[in-house]
Order: C-alpha cells, then sequence, then structure tokens
C-alpha cells in the first residue's frame, strides 16, 4: 500500500533555508497582527481537541480532582508544544497549503509571515511548553511530549506524508498521545490505562482523517500528496476506514475492561460506536461527499462525546 516518493524528504527544508536568507522588502505588518497570524498557525480549535483529551488523562489518573497546579501547568505546557508543532506544520507544508482551498488562507501560505518569524516563535513558544513540563510537572512528560513533537513534525509531516498513503496510520501515534501525556503528568509513569487511551485515539485516527481525505481528494491530488483515496481510491479508503472503526469500537471498550469506567460509560461509548459503524458502513456502500463530510464531523464529536462519558463516568 506504498506509493513512489516523488520529491525529496528534505526538500521543504532546503526551502525553508533558501526562503530565510533573503529578507522582506515589504513595509512589516503591526506585531499585533503577525502575532495573531501566527496564533491561527498553532491550530486553536485542532488544538483544543487535542488538550482536552490530556485533561480526561490527567483526571483519569487521579483518584479525585488533579491536584490544580498540577493540572494547569501540564495543561499549559502540552498546549504550548501542540501549538509550536501546530505551526510548523504550516510552515512546512506552505506551498502545498497554497494549492489546497482548505488551507491556502493560512499565513504561511499567503506570505503574511515570514519563515524567519514562524521559526522563531515556535521556538519560543514549544520551548516554554517543554520548560513548564520539565520543571513543574515532571521530566517523564517533558521527554515523551517531545518525542510527539519530533514525530508530527518531522516523522510524519517531513517524511511520511510526501511518502506514502499510510502516513495517517504510522503518523497517527503522535496524535493519539495526548491523554497518555496526561496521564504521566499525574502519575509519573506509563500504565496499561494510559495506553488503551491512546489506542482509542491511534484507531480513531485513520477513518477521521481518510473522510476528509476523500471528499478532498482533487485537493490532495492537485498538491501531489499520496493520500489513500489518491492512490487506492474512494472505495478502498472507505473498506479500510470501516475496518478501523471496527477495531475502535473493541479499543473503545478497554476503559471499561481495565476496570478504569463503569456501566455508564460502557453504554454510552457502545452507542456512540453504532453510529461511527453506521457511518462507516454507509461510506462502503453508498459513498458520496457529502455523506464523507456528516462522517467527518460525527467523527469529531464522537472523540468529544467518548472522552466526557470517560470523565463523568470517572467522577459520578
Amino acid at each position: 500500500m506504498s506509493a513512489p516518493v516523488k520529491d525529496s524528504a528534505i526538500a521543504p527544508v532546503k526551502e525553508l533555508i533558501c526562503e530565510s536568507a533573503y529578507a522582506s522588502t515589504e513595509t512589516p505588518r503591526p506585531i499585533g497582527q503577525r502575532l495573531a497570524d501566527f496564533f491561527a498557525l498553532c491550530k486553536p480549535r485542532v488544538n483544543s481537541l487535542i488538550v482536552f483529551t490530556a485533561m480526561i488523562g490527567m483526571c483519569m489518573a487521579s483518584p479525585g480532582l488533579p491536584p490544580l497546579w498540577l493540572f494547569l501547568a501540564a495543561t499549559l505546557g502540552i498546549a504550548l508544544v501542540s501549538g509550536a508543532a501546530a505551526a510548523l506544520n504550516c510552515l512546512v507544508e506552505r506551498t502545498v497549503d497554497a494549492k489546497m482551498a482548505r488551507t491556502r488562507w493560512r499565513a504561511t501560505a499567503s506570505g503574511k509571515i515570514t519563515v524567519a518569524e514562524t521559526l522563531s516563535l515556535s521556538t519560543l513558544v514549544g520551548g516554554s511548553g517543554l520548560w513548564i513540563l520539565y520543571a513543574w510537572v515532571n521530566p517523564l512528560t517533558m521527554w515523551l511530549t517531545l518525542a510527539t513533537f519530533l514525530g508530527y513534525v518531522v516523522i510524519y509531516t517531513l517524511v511520511l506524508k510526501p511518502a506514502t498513503p499510510m502516513n495517517i496510520v504510522i503518523g497517527g501515534a503522535s496524535g493519539a498521545m495526548p491523554p497518555l501525556l496526561g496521564w504521566v503528568a499525574m502519575s509519573g509513569h506509563v500504565s496499561p490505562e494510559a495506553l488503551a487511551l491512546f489506542l482509542i485515539i491511534f484507531m480513531w485516527t485513520p477513518p477521521h482523517f481518510w473522510a476528509l481525505a476523500c471528499y478532498r481528494r482533487e485537493e490532495y491530488a492537485k498538491a501531489g500528496l499520496p493520500m489513500l483515496p489518491v492512490t487506492h481510491g474512494v472505495e478502498f479508503t472507505c473498506l479500510q476506514s470501516l475496518i478501523y472503526v471496527v477495531l475502535l469500537s473493541g479499543a473503545s471498550v478497554l476503559p471499561y475492561a481495565l476496570g478504569m469506567s463503569g456501566l455508564g460509560y460502557l453504554v454510552a461509548v457502545l452507542m456512540l460506536d453504532a453510529v461511527f459503524l453506521a457511518y462507516s458502513w454507509q461510506l462502503w456502500r453508498h459513498y458520496s461527499d457529502d455523506l464523507a463530510r456528516r462522517a467527518f464531523r460525527w467523527s469529531i464529536l464522537y472523540l468529544m462525546l467518548l472522552f466526557a462519558a470517560l470523565l463523568a463516568d470517572h467522577f459520578i
């Protein structure tokens, strides 16, 4: 299921070096606008879900309410590193983003913010987050967060995404880390319960992203990215999505099997799984772009409701 590499994985790095060697001759935009542009590059809507799952991991690792100062420090640290990773992802993919309607508005794609500014702010924000995690939380959380950062920016963005249609499967490990990071922030160690939370998001990521890739397949093809619907077709992609949703349904009951949650969570997650399975089956048998859009939106709601059910069951 691999596709040939069209461009060298180091090409984006070469472009960054070349572009940063030249100073812009345009009048600099006000600093407030540039900071707002950078904040948008941190993908606050996407990262709000990342931080939310990390916070649930913190709560699940604590018998009662987690210590407030530790909870706030871990949340801030993870949020800052996640935002820096998102900004660097936009920077590396700015030429690709400029070709896609969904992303051409980004400041890196439109040239509203320079390479040097994005690199500097990302370093400052990400470094601050790592320092907070090391100094105020615990070193293991910091090292795991750094590994997640490198996995997303380097392994997924630079290496996997332009090279293989299975990029989101392999690279999805980085996106699945937040609840595990939250757990380690409170407990100081990795446990089977933390790995169960990791596995849920790991299995959720491919069907979530493939739904988007299906109805955006023409844009990905134009941008030259070997996404699965581009290289293997929509029907094959939808079948793979269905398989992963079946696996997700099994992973989603692990918190109950491990004694992390009770009957309330089990009932809630079985209903959520049923809806996700129905969407996936319909996509495979009767695909339409509109259905893919609805399945994509449902996948986001699914993850939010699943982790909300975990939280509610934990405290109730």
